[in-house]
């Protein structure tokens, strides 16, 4: 539970002998934007995260920003997080690991709302959405990088708002602060509509945002969120569109990968070989991996996940590799739950017995409608460009990444297309079965609900993919 107070002139100007470091730091580049605004209204978490309430957020800084004129920049509401990186120092929250690397999780989230005529305060709904976030990277330790998209499936405010999905990009003016806890930099939340988020899947997140910042409707240059925008930038322009299209065309997708609700079945094992077969099933609970076994898999997801010219994915190895993530990815939000594809946790050794590769004869995928309709994307934006993609399941270890033939340290192969890591999947397809596998699964383009379930096979690739109701991945024991 939050409230809303000002701060007092105290904390604001840093007078208390014990302000903690990190908070300072912060207000002191706040106060650099807003001098005049000593004690910004603030929603504050009545008890705090370290102290078992449920906001990860200590604070929420609501400032009221004039715009600039002579840019066309509108007069909006600004909000600054704090909590995210670490503001004490003394591992209350988040672990000291020295000044020279991120301060806790490396960031903070701002949020720039349009002010609407008369108004006086600024709305308090943004705090809670950016809570909503921050519980997230709290709970899976996934953290966010600039491109990044949120597909959230509700208006960001509760209201009829067409705005329900985010990007994320850097602030435009609060720059990265040193602490002495770490470095600290600012991602601001964009409010986008369905379309806008879609196309930044199928491109990429960062043309988006730059398309968005040529529209003064659509946020402008400082991405100035405003919930009462009934049209997308492709309503406003249609020649945006041709510009997406023509990025698709000659680049493919950024997107390298989602939290996903899917299972995989492996139909080459009995179903009571249970001791050999590393099977995901629906109808029975899967082995739970040990913490080693499990950050091992999360390692190699992230490495190979990162966005890379050579399309490379990692061989498995004992080996971590700390540090910021460099790619563009997403991370779908499905009924508010989530789940990691990274970790940040400490080095892990995993016997070679606990995670073996297996080379698997048949294959049968399942995904809830939301992770289907992107499989085209994933064949069409990824696969086609010799790139990978990876569906991470979001109800525990599984993970299906899909590769093409040009993809490097891949351990599915020409010869053995299926194989399987511990809990996840790799499957290698040829460009002439993508090409295939594309005209087959042309129905899951249109944005027009599907009737489910919908069974897709191949028997002579002895592959079988299945989109299936929500209801199947949230009673997997039913």
């Amino acid at each position: 539970m939050d409230e809303v107070r000002p701060t007092s002139g105290a904390q604001a100007h840093g007078l208390v002998p014990l302000f903690p470091p990190g908070l300072q730091a912060i207000y002191g580049e706040c106060r650099r934007l807003y001098p005049d605004q000593a004690n910004p209204l603030q929603v504050t978490a009545i008890v705090k995260y370290w102290l078992g309430g449920p906001d990860p957020l200590d604070y929420i800084s609501m400032y009221r920003n004039l715009g600039c004129p002579a840019q066309d920049i509108q007069e909006h509401w600004h909000y600054v997080s704090f909590g995210l990186s670490d503001l004490y120092g003394d591992n209350r929250v988040h672990e000291f690991t020295g000044a020279d690397g991120p301060s806790g999780f490396g960031f903070e989230l701002t949020f720039r709302l349009k002010r609407e005529a008369g108004e006086t305060a600024p709305p308090t709904w943004p705090a809670e959405l950016m809570q909503g976030l921050a519980r997230y990277v709290f709970q899976s330790e996934n953290t966010f990088c600039s491109g990044d998209h949120v597909s959230w499936h509700s208006p960001l405010d509760n209201s009829e708002s067409r705005i329900q999905h985010m990007l994320l990009t850097e602030d435009p003016q609060i720059q990265p602060v040193h602490t002495p806890f770490g470095l600290v930099s600012f991602l601001q939340i964009v409010g986008v509509c369905t379309e806008e988020l879609q196309a930044a899947q199928q491109w990429n997140g960062q043309g988006i945002l730059e398309l968005m910042r040529g529209v003064r409707v659509a946020g402008g240059p400082w991405l100035i969120t405003d919930m009462r925008r009934g049209e997308t930038i492709f309503d406003i322009d249609p020649h945006l569109q041709e510009r997406v299209d023509q990025g698709i065309e000659t680049e493919g997708s950024n997107l390298s990968g989602v939290s996903a609700k899917c299972v995989w079945d492996d139909l080459s094992r009995p179903p009571e070989d249970e001791e050999d077969s590393r099977s995901i099933c629906i109808a029975s609970q899967p082995r739970r991996l040990s913490d080693k076994d499990t950050e091992q898999i999360r390692e190699t997801l992230r490495k190979g996940l990162e966005f890379n010219s050579k399309a490379a994915l990692p061989p498995i190895n004992n080996q971590r590799q700390n540090g910021f993530l460099h790619r563009e990815k997403s991370i779908c939000h499905f009924s508010l739950k989530f789940d990691s594809l990274e970790s940040e946790s400490s080095a892990a050794i995993v016997p070679h017995e606990l995670v073996r590769t297996r080379q698997l004869e048949s294959v049968h995928l399942k995904f809830n409608q939301e992770s289907g309709t992107l499989l085209p994307l994933c064949l069409r934006g990824r696969l086609l460009h010799g790139r990978h993609f990876t569906y991470k399941s979001i109800n525990g270890d599984t993970a299906i990444t899909f590769v093409s033939t040009g993809v490097e340290g891949a351990f599915a192969t020409e010869e053995h297309p299926y194989a399987a890591h511990g809990p996840w999947l790799q499957i290698l397809l040829t460009e002439e079965f993508v090409e295939q596998m594309l005209g087959d699964l042309q129905e899951l383009n249109t944005r027009e609900e599907t009737k489910l379930p919908k069974e897709y096979s191949w028997p002579e690739k002895k592959l079988k993919i299945s989109v299936l109701p929500d209801s199947v991945f949230d009673n997997p024991l039913q």
